[in-house]
């Protein structure tokens, strides 16, 4: 392990996630994030020094910080849409740790009038962390992204 590189840094990450390239905003003060696409589109973050709280575990607004990327993301992949949230409903079920690898994904459960209802889930291994509901806002389409399913290669 590199000196600079701290264990959780240093550490292994799952196979098929690559990590987002954000250099910029919010993202780059939390992350880093990692993500995989596929049949399932997951969200991910290794649980670092700068998440925790007073205690040593990941801190409960970096757990509600990330659920909302990780679920309001279906809108970007279900719409290549804009979007803000509205509402964030969530039930602390389970902590985090130092060095643990925490994923996240959400379902689209309903679409009206540009506002999108999203439930969601965030866990660590077999253990549920957090689970949720979003109400976001789409401020419009974008151009599709890759993974997204409206993009096209070529």
């Amino acid at each position: 392990m590199s000196d600079d590189l701290t264990e959780a840094q240093a550490a292994v990450i799952p196979e098929g996630y690559r990590q987002l390239n954000w250099s910029r905003g919010f993202g780059v003060q939390i992350g880093p994030l990692f993500e995989r696409g596929g049949e399932r589109s997951l969200l991910a973050f290794r649980v670092e020094q700068h998440h925790t709280n007073g205690l040593g575990n990941c801190h409960g607004g970096m757990l509600m910080s990330f659920a909302d990327m990780a679920w309001g993301r279906i809108i970007s992949i279900e719409r290549s849409s804009r979007w803000v949230t509205v509402r964030l409903t969530c039930d602390f079920l389970s902590g985090a740790q130092l060095g643990d690898w925490v994923e996240g994904e959400s379902e689209l459960i309903s679409e009206v009038e540009g506002l999108f209802t999203v439930r969601g889930r965030i866990w660590c291994g077999d253990r549920t962390l957090m689970t949720g509901s979003g109400v976001f806002k789409s401020l419009g389409a974008r151009d599709p992204r890759p993974g997204e399913k409206a993009f096209k290669n070529g």
